[in-house]
This record gives structure tokens, sequence and C-alpha cells, in this order.
């Protein structure tokens, strides 16, 4: 697995499996600094970790989720997801989502995620 085409479409099939922390144990950085939109980003892959644990733990019945388009280029992919699940903070999530990873060395430094709150 060798192209970032080849890494974000492993990462994209184990979400779907239900292997989100897994891929995110895998593929992400130690240095990974993530953000959802313009709030204050959270660095390193511990506390990412974290965000990512509570995340997927108040998630209270998930219906579905399906990358539509996914570009690839220099250092950098984008993955666009339909999401549809029910947060038990949020409610009822139905929407769409564009991630964009930044790589370096064979790993995912960067990750911002821009959707309408």
């Amino acid at each position: 697995m060798n192209t970032l085409l080849e890494k974000i479409s492993t990462i994209n099939a184990m979400i779907l499996e239900g292997k989100a922390l897994e891929a995110f144990d895998q593929f992400y950085h130690d240095d990974v600094v993530m953000q959802e939109n313009d709030n204050p980003s959270v660095e390193g892959k511990l506390a990412n970790r974290q965000r990512e644990e509570a995340f997927f733990g108040a998630i209270t019945e998930f219906r579905g989720a399906q990358p539509l388009k996914v570009s690839v280029g220099e250092d950098t992919t984008m993955v666009e997801w339909h999401f549809d699940y029910t947060h038990k903070d949020w409610g009822v999530r139905n929407y769409t989502q564009v991630a964009v990873q930044d790589w370096k060395d064979g790993k995912i430094i960067k990750e911002k995620f821009y959707y309408n709150s």
C-alpha cells in the first residue's frame, strides 16, 4: 500500500467496517493536528484518539455513512462523506462533510473537517 489513493481507500473501507479507531491508530501521525470547521484545533495523537473515542461512544444510533468523492493531490487527500446517525448530545445528524488530510511520512499529519453546523 504505497499510494495515497490506496491508503485513503483503506481508511474509508475501515470506517465503513466500523474500524475507524483502528484506522486512526494505523494511519495517523503521532503529531497529528485535527480541526472541526473553525473550532480550535486538537494537537497530538493521544488527544485526538480520546476525542474520536468520545465521538463514537456518543453515537446512539448509526444509520449509515458513504464516501461520495475522493480526491488525491500532492501529499493531500480529500473525502466527501455523507453521514446519518443520532448522537446523544447533538440529536439526529444527517449531513455531508468534507475531510481534508495532509500527509507526512506516510501518515496523516493534519486533518480538517468542513461541514454545515
